[in-house]
This record gives structure tokens, C-alpha cells and sequence, in this order.
């Protein structure tokens, strides 16, 4: 397999999928870059955590997130009770497609997560990318394919979509009001774990 696996991710099986009120998204998990952010969402989905609960902040052309039963945003927790720490590999970046954990800041990872969805990069970040020695494939996929790289190396990239991007497209095109928030709820009604 590359060295980067969102290269590979139309050949990745899915670990997970996240069955919302606007569909299926498949996801693939990287527990060699990331274990206790994997460890963390896979536990929480298993226990039923996450049914029922909103994504509260859409922004269209940057990312959909998710994963604070309280639907505030400011709520949620690990499964160990207490934040844990982030997570950085030089394998995976917030590519388009990206799945990441939120955060508060430094190592304040809990139970929230986003899914990146902005399709493209500015050409002077990719020009930064070349000078902070990014490697050529990855600058690459992030001007074919998009994401956000100044959230590398401060969000944990711990999953990638590999079907089921079209809903995460609608989940960020619903109208919404304060702070980001659909107006009308879109649910992650469970999330299917696969062995």
C-alpha cells in the first residue's frame, strides 16, 4: 500500500459507516497514524454514542462536523472521560474527504470529529507547501483534489471517506443560521461498525 493511504482511498474498504438523514458515508480508518483517535470513535460508535446526534456546524467548501451529543459544540467526551492528546503522522493530511478530530486546542480531543470538504487550495498555500517540503504527491492531491492543509499538524486525521462523499456534499449545502448550524437537523442516526 503507499505510504499515504488517501491515495488509495477508492480501493479502501470502510470501516465504518455512518448512516445520516441524508445518507450513507462510508469510512476508512487509520489506526496505524492515529490508534486512540480511531480507538476513541470506534468505541464511542459501538456504544451508540453518536445515535441521534447532529452535525452542528456546517460550512459549505471547508467541512461538516459533528459528534457533541449536547449539539452546542462546546460538549462531548472521550471514551476515557477526559481529553487525549493529538495525534500527528506523516502519512495523512486533511485532504478533501478528510475525517479529523475537532478540537478546543492542543490536545483537547474529545468525541467530536469533522469531515473536510473544501475542493480546492490557493495557489500561494500550495507554493508554502513546496517551500515547508510537503511531499510532491500529497502537494499534488491537494491541488486535484482539495482540503485544508493549515489544519494539518493541529487536527488528527484519523479516516478518510471512501463512499458517500456525495452526501457529505448535501449535509453541507443545508440552509443554516447561528454560528453554522442547520436549520434543520441532520442526524447521524447510527453508525455501522464493521470487523
Amino acid at each position: 500500500m503507499s505510504k499515504f493511504p488517501q491515495l488509495m482511498a477508492n480501493e479502501l474498504k470502510a470501516d465504518v459507516i455512518l448512516h445520516t438523514t441524508k445518507g450513507d458515508i462510508q469510512i476508512a480508518l487509520f489506526p496505524e497514524a492515529a490508534p486512540k483517535a480511531v480507538e476513541n470513535f470506534r468505541t464511542l460508535a459501538q456504544e451508540g454514542y453518536y445515535d441521534g446526534v447532529i452535525f452542528h456546524r456546517v460550512i459549505p467548501d471547508f467541512m461538516i462536523q459533528g459528534g457533541d451529543p449536547s449539539g452546542t459544540g462546546r460538549g462531548g467526551t472521550s471514551k476515557w472521560q477526559e481529553a487525549f492528546e493529538d495525534e500527528f503522522d506523516d502519512s495523512v493530511f486533511n485532504l478533501y474527504g478528510a475525517l479529523s478530530m475537532a478540537n478546543a486546542g492542543p490536545n483537547t480531543n474529545g468525541s467530536q470529529f469533522f469531515i473536510v470538504t473544501a475542493p480546492e487550495v490557493p495557489e500561494d498555500l500550495l507554493d508554502q507547501m513546496k517551500s515547508l517540503e510537503y511531499p510532491s504527491q500529497i502537494i499534488q492531491a491537494y491541488q486535484e483534489k482539495g482540503g485544508t492543509p493549515w489544519l494539518d499538524n493541529r487536527h488528527t486525521v484519523f479516516g478518510h471517506v471512501v463512499a458517500g462523499m456525495e452526501h457529505v456534499l448535501s449535509i453541507q449545502n443545508v440552509e443554516t443560521g447561528l454560528q453554522d448550524k442547520p436549520i434543520e437537523d441532520v442526524v447521524i442516526e447510527s453508525i455501522t461498525v464493521n470487523d
